[in-house]
């Protein structure tokens, strides 16, 4: 197998493995009851972040053998992998808690599917400098503070949204720009020990720790983003804003450009603009209903048109059967 081949295998099932921590990581979120503290008692979460850390070390193995503009591309396919690994196991689980059965609908494939054209696009116009050097301490530090403090207002504007899935989309871009930054650091300590060979590792220690504090932060919003907010929406925002924050601060510290000059540029923005029209259309979609309600035996409740109510969730029932109130008729099915 050529290196090249190798290279899109392993961003293959990298992405993969990226889209099954996150469809654990959506179902955790769906039974979540309590803090942060409950997720480490979760084995399930722990599942999450072991292929989370699998998803990373392929990507990083994958690099070694392809070209970025390759391999970061292929990233981008974690969300177009995930909506029909959810349907799977929407399918396969029996009798699954509310919020059960939130399979993608087609607005969901159009936003994902726009959303990872227009990152692979953006991605693979951005191209290396020819002559990079890690920041100095100064610039570090400011990158550093610049990124803590903007995941910092984007958790507190999550606060206020009631929206579940904006609030969603709003964490999730947090954990993209947390785990971008992280990314940056990540080549920032990869350059020095190329830049400074010899000179130990003692200002290397900085920019760890604040990659390991990115890290763990993305990883914690990442988690919440999706309570309530299904897979599709979130996911996507962190696909995209993660290495979009990863090209810009690359362009920016880094003297990373556009490929092909002033056309590049702008076929660049039109990728973005495709990108963003992909995140526009997750968070405004309508929501899909829950399969089923429950009701009580001493609550009975009226059904409206268009309303399910699982009878197995009644007290005392035996019997599971999903009733579907329609215009002028009823149907029902177990």
């Amino acid at each position: 197998m050529s290196s090249l081949a190798l290279s899109v295998l392993l961003s293959l099932v990298s992405a993969v493995a990226y889209a099954a921590a996150a469809i654990v990581q959506e179902r955790v979120a769906v039974g979540a009851s309590g803090g942060p503290s409950s997720l480490l008692r979760d084995v399930r979460w722990w599942v999450a972040v072991g292929l989370s850390g699998v998803g990373g070390l392929l990507h990083v193995v994958a690099l070694a053998y392809g070209p970025l503009s390759l391999v970061q591309p292929l990233g981008a396919l974690t969300i177009v992998f995930a909506l029909p690994m959810a349907a799977l196991f929407a399918r396969g689980a029996v009798r699954a808690g509310p919020g059960a059965g939130r399979v993608a609908d087609p607005a969901a494939w159009r936003g994902a599917l726009s959303a990872t054209a227009g990152l692979a696009g953006l991605l693979a116009l951005t191209g290396p400098a020819a002559d990079s050097r890690p920041p100095g301490a100064d610039g570090r530090t400011v990158l550093a503070a610049v990124a803590f403090g903007a995941i910092a207002v984007l958790f507190l504007l999550a606060r206020r949204v009631r929206r579940p899935v904006l609030r969603g989309v709003v964490l999730a871009a947090g954990s993209g720009v947390a785990f971008g930054v992280a990314s940056v650091f990540t080549k920032i300590a990869a350059e020095a020990l190329e830049v400074l060979p010899g000179r130990g590792t003692s200002g290397l220690l900085p920019a760890v720790l604040v990659t390991a504090g990115l890290a763990v932060t993305g990883l914690l919003m990442s988690q919440a983003s999706y309570r309530g907010a299904g897979l599709a929406a979130p996911l996507a925002t962190v696909t995209v804003v993660n290495p979009v924050v990863a090209a810009a601060v690359g362009i920016g510290l880094f003297d990373e450009r556009f490929r092909f000059g002033t056309a590049g540029t702008a076929l660049a923005l039109v990728c973005g603009a495709v990108a963003a029209s992909g995140l526009v259309l997750l968070t405004t979609r309508r929501q899909p209903v829950p399969a089923t309600v429950l009701v009580s035996d001493r609550d009975a409740m009226r059904p409206e048109v268009g309303e399910r109510i699982d009878v197995g969730a009644v007290p005392r029932a035996r019997a599971h059967l999903e009733v579907e109130v329609r215009p002028g008729a009823v149907a029902g099915g177990s």
